[in-house]
C-alpha cells in the first residue's frame, strides 16, 4: 500500500491507498491562520507525524504528494495558492522518513485517477481541470498525461480571459482562476450576502439551490444578486472550458475539487453555456461534462499510482 497526500490551499488530506485505488484510511487538516503564515514547517511536520503513525499500522512502501503549482524533480519550484518558491520539499521529508516520493502537479494527480479508476475511464482523450482556491489543470492524450518536459504545464487557471482583469496571486491580471475558481464564486456570494466566512460553502450551495429550485418562500431577498453571481461564474467558467476544447478537443470534460460539491446547481448551467452557438469553434449537439467520481480525494489516489 502507498500513502497519498493532497495539498490543498487551505487544507491537507493524507489516505492509505491499497493496490485497486481505495482509500482505507485518511485524515484531513484545515489550514488557518499561523498554519499558513509558517505553511512549509506546517506541511513538513503534519506529513512527518502522520507517516510516522500509518506506517505503524500499514505496509507502506512508497508516498506521493499532490501540489497545487509547479513542481520539478523534487522541488516546490512555484505554489502560488501555498505562496511557496522554490522549496525542496522532498529533501526536507526525507531526514526523517525512510520511503521513496514523488511529488506532481495535483490537478495531473487527479486527472491519472478520474482516467484510470473513475469518470474518465472510459475516455482516451479528455481534458480534466480542478476548481478550489484555484484551478489547476491536465490534458489526457491516448490514456497518457500530456508531457510538457521538465515543468508540469497545463496552468489553465492562469490563462487571461481579461486584459487588465482582476490582480491574481501569480503577478499577472486576468487570469481564469480570479473569475472562475470556487473561490471567486464564493468571495462574490459573500459579498453579495454581506456575510464573512463564517458562512460555509455548504451554506452557500443551500442558498443557491433555493434560489434555483425553492418556490417563492425559500428565495433569498438577494435572489436576483445570487443569480446574477452564478451566471456571471458559470460564462467565465465556460469560456476557460471552451478555449481548452477549441484547442484539445476532447472527448469528455472532467472538472474536480469542490465543484463536485455544487454540481447540481452549476453542472446544467454550465453545459448550456458551452453548447450556445458563440462559444465553441467546432459547434456540437451534446458535450460530455463529467464530475470527479472521486471528488476531493482524487488528488490522493492519483498520487499513489
Amino acid at each position: 500500500m502507498k500513502i497519498g497526500i493532497d495539498l490543498g490551499g487551505s487544507h491537507i488530506a493524507i489516505g492509505v491507498v491499497d493496490k485497486n485505488g481505495r482509500i482505507i484510511e485518511k485524515f484531513e487538516k484545515r489550514l488557518k491562520g499561523i498554519e499558513k503564515k509558517k505553511i512549509k514547517e506546517t506541511i513538513v511536520s503534519y506529513i512527518i507525524e502522520n507517516v510516522r503513525l500509518l506506517s505503524q499500522k500499514h505496509k507502506i512502501t512508497g508516498i506521493g504528494i499532490a501540489i497545487p503549482g509547479t513542481v520539478s524533480n523534487g522541488v516546490i519550484v512555484k505554489s502560488v495558492n501555498l505562496g511557496i518558491k522554490n522549496f525542496n520539499i522532498v529533501e526536507e521529508l526525507k531526514k526523517e522518513i525512510d520511503l521513496p516520493i514523488q511529488i506532481r502537479n495535483d490537478a495531473k494527480y487527479a486527472a491519472i485517477a478520474e482516467n484510470t479508476y473513475g469518470s474518465l475511464k472510459d475516455y482516451s482523450r479528455s481534458i480534466f481541470l480542478t476548481l478550489g482556491t484555484g484551478i489547476g489543470g491536465a490534458v489526457i492524450i491516448n490514456n497518457n498525461l500530456l508531457d510538457c518536459g521538465d515543468l508540469p504545464g497545463c496552468e489553465f487557471g492562469h490563462m487571461i480571459i481579461e486584459k487588465n482583469g482582476k490582480q491574481c496571486n501569480c503577478g499577472k491580471k486576468g487570469c481564469f482562476e480570479e473569475y472562475a475558481s470556487m473561490k471567486a464564486l464564493k468571495t462574490n456570494l459573500r459579498e453579495v450576502l454581506g456575510v464573512g466566512e463564517e458562512v460555509s460553502g455548504k451554506e452557500l450551495f443551500e442558498i443557491i439551490r433555493n434560489n434555483v429550485f425553492g418556490d417563492g418562500a425559500k428565495k433569498h431577498q438577494y435572489s436576483e444578486q445570487i443569480d446574477s453571481v452564478v451566471q456571471s461564474f458559470v460564462e467565465d467558467l465556460s469560456i476557460g472550458i471552451a478555449n481548452l476544447i477549441n484547442i484539445f478537443e476532447p472527448e469528455a470534460v472532467g472538472i474536480g475539487g469542490s465543484f463536485v460539491y455544487f454540481e447540481e446547481v452549476l453542472l446544467d448551467r454550465l453545459k448550456k453555456e458551452l453548447l450556445k452557438d458563440n462559444v465553441l469553434f467546432n459547434k456540437r449537439e451534446n458535450i460530455i461534462v463529467k464530475t470527479a467520481i472521486f471528488r476531493n480525494d482524487a488528488g490522493i489516489i492519483g498520487a499513489t499510482i
